[in-house]
């Protein structure tokens, strides 16, 4: 069987391991039955990890509950760089084998639900892992006007590494200035005639995390300058992501190269869409 599911991005600023959109980049896994194990790759990460110790090749075999059988990863969405490919990936791996609940095994895998959610189901989500009620994701309305710069610098930014700076507590008042952000985004982005300046700001988790890349604040304000509605870390980074509309989207994309270069910061832009799919099989 074969599975295809979009890159994530998780947080838009205030969103906390609690909303993501689905982008237009994706992981295609294929699983068959075989006689033994093997593995091949393509795209992002070929050649690292192709052994039974492969993120893929593990959903798999905990799926199908053996090793014989021939799984291949074919990737567009870059390891370690805030984008959802250990969600994206073990959800595509776990629908390849035949999983009846690929959103449970893709949540497990990343610790918290948006981000497998939002490939799961396309489009923006809210997620959440309740202890009374399990998994919890409904998808949000997305105004179809949006459109989603993606600076991907080369530097990875591990995930643990990102959640290592984060205090155990915060101040009560940028709880409720997030609280706040958040309600005022996810109005913004279902309708961008009422999206307001500001909603994208995090008083949570992106200010711990500015010392870990000393680009990305001046970078965030360099898209806003450029016509950037937004701008925030996508994840937990290392990738920045301007909220654009058509007219705007590649002027701001021309401003983050520029940036890119002018600071010596190695790395891609993208200009890319909501996926409204979610995964595929075939």
């Amino acid at each position: 069987m074969l599975a295809r599911v979009p890159a994530s991005s998780a947080n838009l600023g205030p969103g906390f391991d609690a909303i993501a959109v689905a982008l237009t980049r994706y992981v295609e896994v294929s699983v068959e039955l075989a006689e033994s194990f093997s593995i091949t790759s393509k795209g992002y990460g070929a050649g690292l990890y192709d052994d039974e110790h492969h993120l893929g090749a593990r959903v798999a075999a905990s799926v199908l509950g053996h090793d014989r059988f021939a799984i291949h990863v074919n990737s567009e969405i870059p390891l370690s760089r805030g984008l959802g490919s250990s969600a994206s990936l073990a959800l595509a791996a776990a629908a390849a084998a035949g999983s009846a609940s690929p959103l449970d095994i893709a949540t497990e895998v990343d610790g918290h639900a948006e981000n497998a959610a939002a490939s799961l189901l396309g489009g923006l989500v809210v997620a959440s892992v309740d202890e009374r009620y399990g998994i919890v994701a409904r998808s949000l309305l997305l105004d179809p006007a949006w459109r989603f710069v993606v600076v991907v610098p080369d530097e990875e930014l591990p995930t643990a590494d990102a959640r290592r700076v984060l205090p155990n507590e915060v101040p009560f008042k940028d709880a409720v200035r997030n609280v706040s952000a958040v309600a005022l985004l996810i109005a913004g982005l279902a309708r961008h005639e009422d999206f307001a300046p500001g909603s994208m700001d995090d008083h949570l988790h992106q200010p711990y995390r500015m010392s870990l890349l000393p680009f990305a604040q001046p970078l965030l304000a360099h898209l806003r300058e450029a016509g950037a509605a937004g701008s925030c870390w996508s994840g937990a980074g290392s990738t920045m992501l301007a909220l654009c509309n058509e007219r705007t989207s590649s002027g701001v994309a021309q401003e983050a190269r520029n940036f890119l270069v002018a600071h010596s910061v190695p790395g891609e832009v993208w200009e890319l869409d909501a996926d409204r799919r979610g995964l595929q099989r075939s």
